[in-house]
């Protein structure tokens, strides 16, 4: 009985629980990047470039000696596309949180002359 309490212990935590939800939304967020760059953004891209090429897909380009270099590139392509998304969806995330405010100064302690000022005062007495 001990382990499965520490097992249930385990999975309560706050950690265990915050990085399932981190690995959901991320899938789900994954899924909405790949439309994006899938769907919207290489066709926008690519298209023109390919229809003047004549070539229907990019991955179809090859060299005689039957090297894909085309699936190479759609992939590299693919990669720097995904990149920029999600450092735009990032940079416009991070710009929507408020400022932290900044942490108010400390109180200025008294001066080296304040406290000699006390001293001396207080040796008068």
């Amino acid at each position: 009985m001990g382990m499965i309490s520490e097992f249930k212990d385990f999975i309560a935590k706050g950690n265990a629980m915050d990085l399932a939800v981190g690995v959901i939304i991320g899938a789900s967020f994954g899924a909405i990047v790949n439309s994006l760059v899938s769907d919207v953004i290489t066709p926008a891209l690519l298209n023109p470039a390919l229809k003047a090429a004549q070539v229907e897909n990019l991955a179809d380009l090859k060299t005689d000696g039957g090297i894909l270099y085309g699936k190479f590139l759609a992939a590299v392509i693919s990669f720097l596309v995904i990149a920029f998304v999600i450092f735009i969806m990032v940079k416009g995330i991070n710009s929507m949180k408020k400022k932290e405010e900044a942490a108010p100064a400390a109180p200025a302690g008294p001066s080296q002359e304040e406290l000699l000022t006390q001293i001396r005062d207080l040796l008068k007495k």
